[in-house]
């Protein structure tokens, strides 16, 4: 049997709505210069790093491990300042059926981090590390998007 949830995590930002909502609409490829928990990034198929069709490949430190995903865009709603990236690959379809991270910019200084999940099996644990990953590398991206 397996179990679906949602976890969300709010965070009070200095970078304005807009700001963050441009770096992750349009500039994404920059996210991993702007925190050391994204260790790298890169296309891993098509050519616009913003098109639905792309797929990147991240390389991140989660739960104190490096770990490798790959991500595409779902949608983008521009008018609520919205982005459901859909995550997948070898480590966390292990454990998930379904695993997507909702970003958006709710407030002038709030941004939001929704994970929509459901586990491949009752044992598999809620992705609080990757809750815990978002929201700290969000307050590494906050400092350095106050800098540009």
């Amino acid at each position: 049997m397996s179990l679906a949830g949602k976890l969300s995590t709010e965070i009070w930002v200095h970078a304005t709505a807009d700001k963050w909502f441009n770096l992750f609409s349009k500039q994404l490829h920059h996210v991993q210069n702007l925190t050391d928990r994204v260790h790298g990034t890169k296309l891993h198929h098509g050519h616009d790093w913003h098109h639905n069709e792309t797929i990147k490949h991240w390389t991140c430190t989660i739960d104190g491990k490096v770990t490798t995903y790959h991500e595409s865009i779902e949608s983008i709603d521009e008018a609520n300042k919205r982005i459901t990236y859909k995550l997948f690959g070898e480590e966390l379809e292990a454990k998930f059926k379904v695993f997507k991270a909702i970003f958006e910019a709710i407030d002038k200084d709030i941004i939001k981090w929704t994970i929509e999940y459901e586990t491949t099996s009752e044992e598999v644990d809620p992705p609080f590390g990757f809750l815990e990953f978002v929201h700290k590398g969000s307050r590494d991206v906050d400092a350095n998007l106050l800098k540009a």
